[in-house]
Parts: structure tokens; C-alpha cells; sequence
């Protein structure tokens, strides 16, 4: 019976553990993305010409930290249901 109890609240907390990490991961990948626009808006003031250049790679970085976040926020509902 005890046994029990403890596999369902060690299950629980896991669950628990699991969204704080989703939460973390969102609020990370926040975080990256508002830095690199506020650095990609801040170099585009400063060199206006390169504006393009700059545009592109803010994008691509942007786009591989919210795939690194979407991967945790995955792996986070896996061990949810799992």
C-alpha cells in the first residue's frame, strides 16, 4: 500500500517537474528571441546598409532557438504522458 502511495506521488512530481521545464524552456526561448532583436535592431541603427544581411541572420537565429525550444518543450510532454 505504501509502496503504492509512493510510486503515484514519485509519478506526480514528475508531471510537476515536467511543466516547470516546459515553462522554462518557453520563457527561455522568450528571452533568446527578444535579445536578438534588440541586437539585430541595435547593429541595423548603427550600419543601415546592412540591413538585409543583418535581417537574414537574425531570422536564422531566432528560427534555431525556438527549434531548440519547441525540442524541450517536446521532450517535457513526453514525460508527461510517458
Amino acid at each position: 500500500m505504501i509502496l503504492l502511495q509512493a510510486a503515484a506521488a514519485g509519478a506526480a512530481l514528475a508531471k510537476v517537474g515536467a511543466c516547470i521545464g516546459a515553462g522554462i524552456a518557453a520563457i527561455g526561448a522568450g528571452l533568446g528571441i527578444g535579445k536578438i532583436g534588440s541586437s539585430a535592431m541595435e547593429s541595423i541603427a548603427r550600419q543601415p546598409e546592412s540591413s538585409n544581411d543583418i535581417r537574414a541572420n537574425m531570422i536564422v537565429i531566432a528560427a534555431l532557438v525556438e527549434g531548440v525550444a519547441l525540442f524541450a518543450i517536446i521532450v517535457c510532454l513526453l514525460a508527461i504522458f510517458l
